[in-house]
């Protein structure tokens, strides 16, 4: 299946120790670059969370966006009754050299490292609940962009489709064209009264059909586009496969174009390359 580059995808999951969510959004771009923005207790994750992106996507700028809240009373405070005494002590013991020192205030022996403490959530539990979360977001955003593939697959088909028929219109024309042309150019010397050799002017003619003939670029472009068709249906990650066939559609386009001699192979030339580009512009959203 073919999936597009762009794509956002939410997950939240509230528990006892708070709630978690997560955020993925996704641009294209040529390679996978994800950038990560993690809760800083949950920062241990960022390994696992880039394994898991490229487990399941190979192109796209993804950014990935972990909160957590932690619910109300979820911290419950404890003193270490030890170190206080500790602390307490030491500042009675400094105090005692003091004329009149002041008295000791509790919540400075609270802010004292390792007297108060808190225990919060279990820090390997709440990776393990993140880390599945982010699974689900994962495969949301996965989803998405195999939806608005599809949708860019339907799209690109289409324009495959009128390409075919300028293609067999042309292919049609091009005999008719040619045979213009060349009356055009024995009106030409009549209505100037000149004589010229009819082998050495046969010759003359054959070389012009010849430098105006298209129908290799006709067939590379019928190829071409039988190709696009081929990788879309086969699905995957086509992305780049497809940009590289845009580009020698694109090529066989100009090159009909230079050779136009009927403004209806030019104008034939104009349409192609009117279709290609607006396929090119949907194939750079595509992985």
């Amino acid at each position: 299946m073919i999936r597009s580059m762009t794509a956002f995808a939410r997950a939240e999951r509230a528990g006892s120790d708070g709630t978690l969510n997560w955020e993925l959004r996704s641009v294209n771009h040529r390679y996978l670059e994800p950038h990560l923005r993690l809760a800083d207790a949950l920062r241990d994750l960022e390994g696992a969370v880039r394994d898991a992106l490229r487990q399941q996507l190979s192109r796209g700028k993804v950014e990935c966006t972990l909160r957590f809240s932690e619910a109300n009373g979820s911290k419950a405070l404890h003193i270490d009754a030890s170190r206080a005494a500790q602390v307490v002590a030491a500042a009675e013991s400094v105090a005692s050299l003091i004329n009149q020192p002041a008295r000791i205030n509790p919540l400075d022996v609270l802010n004292w490292p390792g007297v108060l403490a808190s225990n919060g959530p279990d820090t390997q539990t709440l990776n393990a609940q993140a880390l599945a979360l982010f699974q689900e977001a994962l495969d949301e955003l996965t989803a998405d962009r195999e939806r608005e593939g599809t949708e860019l697959a339907r799209l690109i088909g289409e324009r495959l489709d009128a390409l075919a028929a300028e293609v067999d219109a042309l292919r049609a024309l091009v005999p008719q064209m040619l045979a213009l042309q060349r009356q055009r150019i024995l009106d030409r010397f009549a209505e100037l009264k000149l004589e010229a050799d009819p082998q050495r002017l046969e010759q003359e003619l054959v070389l012009l059909a010849q430098k105006s003939d298209v129908a290799e670029e006709l067939d590379r472009l019928a190829t071409h586009a039988a190709e696009v068709k081929r990788v879309l249906k086969a699905g995957g990650a086509a992305g780049r496969r497809l940009d590289f066939l845009m580009q020698e559609l694109n090529r066989e386009a100009n090159t009909l174009g230079s050779k136009a001699f009927d403004p209806r192979s030019t104008q034939a030339a104009v349409n192609l390359k009117v279709l290609i580009e607006q396929m090119r512009e949907q194939v750079q959203n595509i992985e």
